[in-house]
Order: C-alpha cells, then sequence, then structure tokens
C-alpha cells in the first residue's frame, strides 16, 4: 500500500472516533455538521497543492543548495531539521496573523467554534502554497527533502492533536512542548487570544519572542467575530482572498433551507467521499509527472464532492442534485478508465446508492418539520 494512504486512513478514523466521544457525552451541543465542514474544507485542493510545495523544496534542494548540512553527522541534520522547522512554522504561523493576504487564507482554520481533532484538518485549499517561503530556508541549507517530509509528518501530527478536545492536561510536558491545554488558548475568540500561542510543537518560541498566553480563567468561546462561515469550502477559501486582490464579493445571504439532511447522511456521504480520495492518494500519490485526463478528472470531481456537500448540509435542492451528478460521473469514469476492482466498483457503487437515497427524499425531512422540533 501506499505509505501515503497510511496518515490520512488513520486521520480520518481518530476524527469520527473522537468526535463520536464527544457527540455522546454532549449530545445537545455537539455539531456533526461541523465535523463535515472541517473534514470537507480544503483536504482535495490541500492535497494537491502540497505535492507542489514538495515539488518546489526538491527543486531548491537540488539546484540551489548552499550544502551547509552535507559533511554533518546524520544525527546533526535530523536534529537540525527538527528545530529549524519548528521555528519556520512559528513565523510562519505569526505572519498569518498579521498580513491580510496571509490571514485571507488562515481566516478559514480560525471560523470553527467548536474545539476537537476535526478542526486540526479545517484549512484553507491554498495554507499548502502560502507555507512554501518559510520552508525553503531548510532547502537552501541542503536538508534532503526525505528528511523534510518525515519532519514535516511529524510536526504536523504533533499539530493534529493539539487540537484534541479530550486530551488531559501533562503539566510536566507544558513546559516544553505545545499541547491541547496551550493551543486551545489560540482559538479563544474573545480578547486578542487569537494572537498569542503561535507554536506548533514547541512551546518555547511563543516564550521567547513575547507571544505566550495562559489559559483564560474567565468562561471562552472559540472562533472569530465578523463575516460567518458558510460551510461552503469553494466560497470561505477564496472569498477574502478575492478581496485582497479588490475583487468585491458581497456577503452571501444565507437561504432558507428547504430540507433537513440527517447527520448520519451527511456523515456517511463524508466517508464515502474519503474513502474515494484514499484511493486516489494510492493510486497517485503526490505525483505531477505523468498526469492523464483520468487523474484531473477523478480530482475534479472529488473536489466538487466537497462543495456539493455543502449544499447538503445547507439543505439545499442544488445540493441533491450536484451529490447525485458527481457520484454519477464518479461511476462513469471508474468504468471508463477500467478499474473493475473489489475497491473502486464498491466504493463507487456505494457513493451513488448513497446519493440516489438522497436525491429521493431518503435521509432528509422537510425543513418546516425539522424547525418545529423543540
Amino acid at each position: 500500500m501506499n505509505e501515503l494512504t497510511f496518515p490520512v486512513i488513520f486521520m480520518v478514523i481518530i476524527v469520527v472516533a473522537e468526535a463520536a466521544v464527544i457527540a455522546r457525552k454532549s449530545p445537545v451541543s455537539f455539531r456533526w455538521r461541523d465535523v463535515v465542514f472541517n473534514l470537507n474544507s480544503g483536504h482535495i485542493m490541500l492535497w494537491l497543492f502540497r505535492g507542489l510545495e514538495l515539488f518546489c523544496y526538491g527543486f531548491v534542494v537540488t539546484h540551489f543548495s548552499a550544502g551547509l548540512t552535507d559533511s554533518w553527522p546524520e544525527w546533526t541534520v535530523w536534529l537540525f531539521a527538527l528545530i529549524a522547522w519548528d521555528v519556520g512554522f512559528y513565523w510562519l504561523h505569526r505572519l498569518h496573523h498579521k498580513y491580510r493576504l496571509l490571514w485571507a487564507v488562515h481566516v478559514v482554520h480560525h471560523q470553527g467554534e467548536h474545539f476537537n481533532l476535526s478542526l486540526g484538518v479545517r484549512n484553507s485549499w491554498y495554507s499548502s502554497l502560502t507555507s512554501v517561503p518559510f520552508f525553503l530556508l531548510l532547502a537552501l541549507a541542503g536538508v534532503p527533502l526525505s528528511v523534510f517530509m518525515a519532519v514535516s509528518v511529524l510536526h504536523y501530527t504533533i499539530q493534529f492533536f493539539n487540537h484534541s478536545g479530550l486530551i488531559p492536561r501533562v503539566e510536566w510536558l507544558e513546559k516544553i512542548m505545545v499541547t491541547p491545554h496551550h493551543h486551545r488558548v489560540h482559538h479563544v475568540k474573545d480578547g486578542g487570544f487569537a494572537n498569542r500561542n503561535f507554536g506548533g510543537s514547541f512551546i518555547f518560541w511563543d516564550k521567547l519572542f513575547g507571544t505566550f498566553s495562559e489559559s483564560p480563567a474567565i468562561p471562552h468561546r472559540y472562533g472569530i467575530g465578523g463575516e460567518a462561515a458558510t460551510e461552503n469550502p469553494l466560497i470561505d477559501s477564496n472569498r477574502l482572498f478575492l478581496r485582497v486582490f479588490g475583487i468585491k464579493n458581497k456577503p452571501r445571504q444565507i437561504r432558507s433551507a428547504q430540507y433537513h439532511t440527517r447527520d448520519a447522511f451527511l456523515v456517511s456521504g463524508t466517508l464515502l467521499l474519503f474513502v474515494l480520495v484514499i484511493g486516489y492518494i494510492y493510486r497517485y500519490g503526490y505525483g505531477y509527472s505523468g498526469t492523464t485526463a483520468v487523474q484531473a478528472a477523478l480530482f475534479v470531481l472529488l473536489a466538487a464532492g466537497t462543495v456539493a456537500l455543502s449544499g447538503l448540509a445547507a439543505g439545499q435542492q442544488w445540493g441533491r442534485a450536484s451529490w447525485f451528478a458527481v457520484a454519477t460521473f464518479i461511476l462513469l469514469l471508474i468504468s471508463a478508465a477500467g478499474w473493475l476492482t473489489p475497491f473502486w466498483l464498491m466504493s463507487g457503487g456505494l457513493l451513488w446508492l448513497h446519493s440516489l437515497l438522497l436525491l429521493m427524499g431518503a435521509g432528509t425531512v422537510p425543513a418546516e418539520e425539522q424547525d418545529a422540533q423543540p
């Protein structure tokens, strides 16, 4: 199995498992729709641009490396990469809060109003692109691409778990590492806490550069003020980004829901789409060389699927129609490509059946019935 699929499979399983535990503890306040959007927010497009990020790094380290680390013992290269990556991320993160262009990308992550693991994967389509300049110093120093990739996986795994809503405090660890106790401060909505605790893995960068803060002692909320998220990844990843370049787009009026999609159907649709994402990763990885029309078509359909799911969550008729269209075209693509293995036939077939049931009205209730519920 392509080794790149393991982290994605693990991520989806652990996100859903934690969400289920939190939902069981707080069934009234927990919103599965937030988990659905967080998973759909940018993971498909982010995958494409993550490949471009690695391509840029590999190009620089191959053609422009100063070779500073070439004569170092191997363990010192790893240690340097581990520390340099994290301080690079600290400044990446801090500057994404300072400059409007970078904030337009990062804001998607901060729009989440519930602190759990799914928030850790809530990102803009362009998050990987704007991170490229901050890590190229490692390439210029000569840190090999393989080391950079391994260190990146380690740090991103730590950051992922730092969004957990269940991990208890470990006070001795908090003196060295960023923990969920530290990072939840960064997501507090009030009191300017979003400009504190920028660190990714090691907490001493915040203490060194004067941005560290303890958790507020008073009750607090998560998220940001201003224009609310639409739960449509196409809109939320591009709305503020376009305004930076002077392309005006008025805040969208929220249309009244025409039906209510049950949580079980939203979550199952999200997971079925992610199964196909895993299939895409297994087949193509990060690769750009030799890109075929089939690969491009599957990628576009998967990205369109995330937008269609937002329509289902909002109870819009176009959501049902587009979800069925995406599932139908994916099934036709699987057939045309000759991918007649059990994985592709079952995953594509189940997605199509799911979309057909929703198109026929299964898994939904009229909006007025939902509104009438206490």
